[in-house]
């Protein structure tokens, strides 16, 4: 099983650049297709200025993305073609960055994207909650690059965190492909109680169904009741020297407001290696 079809989105963020390198690895990795979408998130113009110059504004819009997807089409190219892949498609999109990211997504097995950098300068054109909106309703698993760091390669040392929800089986079924090329994959069951359908032995069971599947799997149990699972996550992976995290996403949508699990919403916030999320 792998991955044939990689989406990656990218916006006018400087980091665009390093998801691309990542995406293109991960397709060299699965002998993927490769497809950039450059979609940004539609700009907020207050009612009063689109009464008073409406045309001008979307115009100028139009104008400065039409620029910007150019630029991006360039780097695109360029990396593509230093990276020697063939297999590769460019979308730009007008719509919504989250629409349209949506709408790929519903054509492909993996889709990458950057995580909300709130200290950068620049405006990388994309909303702040684009990421775990995408992530809560794509419907297919979404693979979040951190702000910060370099990441040559991911997915030789894989942390999946299992708590035996819905959430949780399905990410680790969606990150089989990186799960059986792995060299390391610790599932790790955090604060687990009897009664969460983990069975009598917490992260024994899933540690038994990769193992079916060829993955070279320990399974481990950690309590730590006075600290929250996000941070418990963040730590493990640093201790285990793990380069990619495994996780179910927990949220949803009340009154026009995302609201995330408190450890999702850690880890959105505070993530340190690339993270695969499904919901």
């Amino acid at each position: 099983m792998d991955y044939k079809t990689i989406v990656v989105h990218l916006d006018n963020a400087p980091r665009s650049a390093v998801r691309l390198e990542l995406a293109l690895g991960c397709a060299q990795t699965f002998g993927a297709h490769l497809v950039g979408l450059f979609a940004l998130s539609d700009p907020h113009t207050p009612s009063y200025a689109l009464a008073e110059a409406g045309a001008a504004i979307e115009e100028a819009a139009r104008r400065i993305r039409a620029q910007s997807a150019k630029k991006a089409e360039e780097a695109f190219r360029a990396a593509v073609k230093r990276a020697g892949r063939s297999e590769v498609e460019w979308r730009a999109s007008s719509d919504d960055a989250l629409e349209a990211t949506r709408i790929s997504a519903r054509y492909a097995d993996l889709v990458v994207v950057g995580q909300h950098d709130g200290s950068s300068k620049s405006d990388s054109g994309t909303a702040p909650g684009f990421a775990e909106d995408l992530v809560l309703s794509a419907g297919r698993p979404v693979l979040v690059v951190p702000y910060a760091g370099t990441f040559s390669s991911i997915g030789k040392r894989v942390l999946v965190a299992w708590n035996a929800s819905r959430e949780s089986a399905r990410a680790v079924c969606d990150a089989l492909p990186f799960l059986q090329k792995a060299e390391q994959v610790q599932v790790v069951a955090f604060n687990p109680s009897k009664g969460d359908a983990h069975g009598d032995v917490p992260g024994a069971d899933i540690g038994l169904m990769l193992a079916r599947h060829g993955v070279r799997v320990q399974a481990a149990q950690q309590h730590a009741e006075g600290l929250d699972i996000g941070s418990q996550i963040l730590s493990r992976t640093a201790d285990v020297d793990a380069d990619m995290i495994v996780m179910g996403a927990y949220g949803h949508s009340r009154m026009r407001e995302l609201v995330l699990g408190g450890a999702t919403r850690t880890i959105f916030e505070a993530m340190t290696v690339p993270v695969l999320l499904s919901h």
